[in-house]
Order: C-alpha cells, then structure tokens, then sequence
C-alpha cells in the first residue's frame, strides 16, 4: 500500500480539456468586454459605458475566471513536483508581455496607462503561489477563507480599516491598498484579486486529492476549438486588442459614431472617475456641481476642448468647493 501511495503521488496529472476550453470562454468573452471598450473609444457608445453596470460586472466575472484558472493550471504543473524551466519560461513569458502592454500603453494613453492590469496579476499571483503550493492544505484552505471574509467585509462595508492613502503612488498601488489608486485602464491589484486564484489553487489542491483531474480529463473537449484556443492564451491576448481597435476603428468610415452631447459625455466621465473612488449619491451631486460651476464661470468648453488642464487652479478650486458641498 505504501509503494501504490508513493506511486500515485509521483503521478503527472492528465492535462483536462475542459480547463482549455474554460480558458478559450474566457478569452472570447474577454475580446467581447473590450470591443464595448473600443466602441466607447470611438464613440459608438456613451463614456463611461464599459465600467458601469452589468459590463462591469462582466468584466470582474471575466477576470475572476482567468485567475481561478491560473490558480488550478499551477497546481496541476507543479504536480507532483514543479518543473522549474517550464515554470520560468512561462512566467517570464507573462511579466515580459505585461511590460510590452505597459510601455505601449504608457505611449499611446498615458493618462491612464496599464501599470499593474491582468497580466501583472497574473505574474505576481504565480510568484505569490509557489507559497502556497508548500503550505499543508489545511493551511491554505485557512488563509483562502480569511482573504475571502476580509474581501467581503471591504465589499459590503465602508470600513476600509486596511487601505491607506500612504498606497496611492503607483509603486504600492498595486497592492490594492490604496484609498484613491491613480486611473488606469486595466487596474488589478492584489488585493482583492489574488482571491480567485487562491480558490482555484485550493479547489484544485482538494481536487488532486479526491483524484478529479482523471475523471475530468475523461470529460473530454480537449480538442475544441475553444480548447485549443485556449492552449495559446497569451499569443490571444496580445494580438487581439489591435485587432478590435482597427476594427471599431474602419467602422467610423462606414457608419460614423453619432456626436456626443458634450454635457452627458462630462457627467458620464466624471461620475465614472469619482465612484472608484466614493459613493454613487456623492458623486452625482459632485459632477453636477463642479457642470454647474464651469459653466457659471465660462469655463466647460476650454475644458472640454483640452484648452484648460485639470491641473489648473481655476479648476482645482472649484473642484474642492464641490467636493465639500457634496459630504455635508
């Protein structure tokens, strides 16, 4: 019996199809959230459009699910024990695109560039696992359950004991500790999305356990189209964006975006930057307020057109005012 043990520990789990094809799901609905992203770009849709309401909730959800998978695949590489170059390629494959995604982003919208998005995660979430891969399982099923009630308290709670301002730069913003992060187009911080992956990484530690990776590799699926996109991931993600971009972009030649109401674009906008960092109710009176005040002192349209900065202090003052007419 201790021979059989020691045998089925020294084991390879099979490679699951259906972990591919969930991958390749992902990946589609991914390409789907960013092509609302490049429709706002281009104007086809309000701004504000792709971080609010259900597509932000679609786009969490997608995120959630590629960390979740990168949580099982790392436990299923490392099984039944790490093999190191496979692991260092892969991981130097994925911090070495996050760098390209942040040099090219830095060009092209450097008001909002990608300093920590979902591959910068992903890197980290892979150092951070190697950890957990050591640690007894009970002991990982511990800290999952603790992260996850920390998370749920800052969900449903205005607390926020843990975050602080001393977090704001971008060099400790990644931590997902900050209280008012700087914008960014993809932000995904540590915390709370090391969460998912500390799920995938336990249910599949439990899983290797209870011997499920053999009966979902029986599943199947392993040779969808979906599977095998889901075998080139990052090759996906790199290429697609520029792909969509020239897209949404050939569609204004053909159907050109209708124009804007300039005063809704401001509010979208506004409303869109102050919820990441307050309430909806605040915001609202917020954004109206500092509307009503660049247009009292004829300022909205040399705003609007980039004439006036934000950094101005005409703009300063009048933003301050606002804010603290919203919090009494």
């Amino acid at each position: 019996m201790a021979v059989s043990a020691q045998n089925d520990l020294s084991t390879r789990p099979p490679r699951i199809g259906l972990i591919d094809t969930l991958r390749g799901v992902a990946l589609i609905a991914m390409a789907s959230y960013h092509f609302s992203w490049d429709l706002e770009f281009m104007g086809y849709l309000a701004p504000g459009t792709a971080e609010t309401g259900l597509l932000k909730l679609y786009a969490r959800a997608i995120a959630s699910t590629f960390l979740f998978l990168v949580g099982v695949s790392l436990v299923l590489a490392s099984t039944p024990a790490p093999r190191w170059n496979a692991y260092w390629k892969r991981l130097a494959l994925v911090a070495g695109s996050a760098m390209l995604i942040s040099v090219a982003t830095f060009f092209f919208t450097p008001g909002e560039w990608i300093f920590f998005g979902i591959l910068h995660c992903i890197a980290a979430a892979t150092l951070v696992g190697l950890v957990f891969l050591r640690l007894p399982l009970a002991l990982t099923i511990l800290i999952t359950l603790a992260f996850l009630g920390v998370w749920s308290a800052d969900t449903f709670t205005d607390w926020h004991l843990w975050r602080s301002d001393v977090f704001d730069p971008r060099y400790l913003a990644w931590t997902g500790l900050a209280e008012a992060p700087v914008r960014s187009n993809d932000f995904v911080p540590l915390f709370p999305w090391l969460l998912p992956f500390l799920i995938g990484l336990t249910l599949a530690r439990i899983g290797l356990k209870r011997r499920l990776a053999e009966k979902l590799a029986a599943v199947g699926t392993g040779t969808s189209l979906l599977a095998r996109l889901g075998r080139h991931s990052l090759i996906f993600y790199l290429l697609h964006q520029p792909i969509l971009i020239a897209i949404a972009w050939s569609m204004t030649f053909v159907l050109p975006p209708p124009k804007a109401d300039p005063i809704q674009s401001y509010l979208n906008s506004c409303n869109v930057s102050c919820r990441a960092q307050e309430g909806e109710a605040l915001c609202r009176s917020f954004c109206q307020c500092t509307l009503d005040k660049l247009q009292g002192q004829n300022l909205f349209t040399p705003f609007q057109s980039g004439a006036i900065k934000q950094d101005d202090e005409r703009i300063l003052s009048l933003a301050g005012e606002c804010s603290a007419a919203s919090r009494q």
